[in-house]
């Protein structure tokens, strides 16, 4: 019988070709968890855009070009919502049914619905599966070595969350397509199509997405207000990121005491909602493409829906391009912004942007040290917090000069665009549909980076700390 144990064990490789391909994953798992997330992103990347690219895929079964398949699976897998063909027509049964199932793997998260799947066949979940899913809920465990424990998900309860987001995602996707079957059945739609919009609709909802399966988009239902409000849930929800939800799972089953993580993203997700929706009041009231012509409780009501869709989760009631300069700023913002850490929306988090907050609070008032919620915030973590705005930063810079000089197209119109490609939203001026090939790669590896890039970032430098033995001279530069 051939052995199958790992080197770093007892010394002896495998010797069959299975047991030599388990060995290089098991240790690319435990040294580089983030470098295998890139690996398997990429992959299925391509699996879909093969899939994508295929005439079955398409409603009139011919070959769709590779830029808009690589795009379209880019986006589904990154659970971004741009798209450069019609996503209402254009794709087949076969095709609409590989953009649901590509938004609920991209939405979960490649590591954990891997995990997932090795706890259901094994019954169990071994240090490789929880290192895996580890990587999609806290970046901070992303690296090989040590980490403190007081993280929002120790790596001990990892079985439990794995087995939270699985019932989760099901019963947010399942309760809010509930909502809106009955709806659409009282709108006229067939029983059929409205059981297949309501589940689409859903999965685009929990996932961030925001892909309509109707060539009118939201036309349909701008005014129907128990349809947008089940989006809103289902997008909320989404954004919130499986920890929080996992820490609700928790406070059911008896009182417990919310992480530090827990308490900042509900925070700031609430501060963030109430300041976008107050904003949009004040910048579009009196806007006639907008809400202009609304009166004060449907404008107070659609301000909110903009509010919870720029921050990651993609429907819009009106066109983009309507909207006033200031408020496409205010989107801009608050997209870049994104949602919780280990969710299904974008950006750089609410968290990275509380910890810069208070940051600053800390040093208006004279304090050497950040604190919240009766406890103290190591400065590494702001440390890592810059680095993921100067990275996404740099990203959105990079990308808007490259389409700018490809399209000529008006700044804010790209700026916009680029901001939600990397933001993984998802809304859009109209700019990427009309995009030739070049831009649309371009766009494609903003996406991409956005999802995946951030969170490499973070866990490279997680595992850049190293013990120094010795301190240089210090010197003060002049700051501001």
């Amino acid at each position: 019988m051939h052995s199958t144990i790992t080197p770093g064990r007892f010394g002896r490789k495998s010797t069959t070709w299975y047991g030599r391909i388990r060995d290089a994953v098991d240790h690319l798992v435990r040294s580089s968890p983030s470098r295998f997330a890139i690996l398997v992103f990429t992959a299925l990347i391509l699996v879909f855009t093969v899939l994508f690219s295929l005439p079955i895929a398409s409603a009139d079964r011919t070959i769709t070009p590779l830029h808009d398949a690589l795009f379209t699976a880019v986006s589904v897998i990154c659970v971004t919502g741009l798209a450069t063909v019609d996503m209402a027509t254009h794709w087949s049964g076969f095709g609409n049914v590989l953009v649901y199932v590509g938004v609920n793997i991209g939405g979960i998260g490649v590591l954990t619905l891997a995990s997932l799947m090795g706890l259901v066949i094994s019954r169990r979940l071994g240090l490789r599966a929880k290192l895996m899913a580890a990587s999609d809920s806290n970046p901070s465990r992303i690296h090989a070595g040590p980490v403190n424990e007081g993280q929002a998900v120790r790596l001990g309860e990892v079985g439990s969350l794995l087995v939270t987001v699985a019932i989760s995602a099901l019963v947010i996707e399942v309760v809010v397509a509930a909502l809106l079957f009955p709806r659409m059945l009282i709108d006229g739609v067939e029983v059929g199509e409205a059981l297949w919009h309501s589940f689409y609709y859903s999965a685009m909802a929990f996932t961030n997405t925001g892909f309509s399966p109707n060539v009118e988009g939201l036309d349909q239902f701008a005014s129907d207000y128990w349809f947008l409000s089940a989006l809103m849930l289902g997008v909320f929800l989404g954004s919130l990121g499986f920890p929080v939800i996992y820490a609700f799972a928790r406070a059911f089953r008896g009182p417990r005491r919310w992480s530090l993580h827990v308490k900042l993203t509900l925070v700031t997700t609430i501060a963030l909602l109430v300041f976008g929706t107050l904003l949009y009041i004040l910048l579009e009231f009196d806007n006639p493409k907008t809400f202009g012509s609304l009166n004060a409780g449907d404008t107070i009501f659609q301000s909110m829906f903009m509010s919870v869709m720029t921050r990651s989760g993609g429907f819009s009631t009106i066109l983009v391009s309507d909207l006033n300069g200031s408020s496409l700023l205010l989107s801009g913002m608050l997209m870049f912004i994104g949602g919780g850490s280990a969710s299904t929306a974008g950006g750089i988090k609410v968290t990275t942007l509380a910890i810069l907050f208070l940051a600053a609070v800390a040093e208006a008032r004279g304090k050497q040290e950040m604190e919240a919620f009766g406890r103290r915030i190591p400065s590494d973590m702001l440390r890592l917090a810059v680095s993921v705005v100067l990275w996404g930063a740099t990203t959105v810079a990079v990308s808007t000069i490259l389409i700018l000089h490809i399209t000529k197209a008006p700044l804010d119109q790209v700026l916009f665009d680029v901001i939600s490609a990397f933001a993984t939203c998802g809304l859009s001026t109209g700019l990427t549909a009309d995009l030739p090939p070049e831009g649309v790669y371009v766009l494609a590896a903003t996406m991409f980076m956005g999802r995946v890039g951030t969170v490499t970032l973070a866990a490279a430098l997680a595992a850049s700390e190293s013990r120094q033995l010795f301190k240089r001279p210090e010197e003060r530069p002049i700051v501001g």
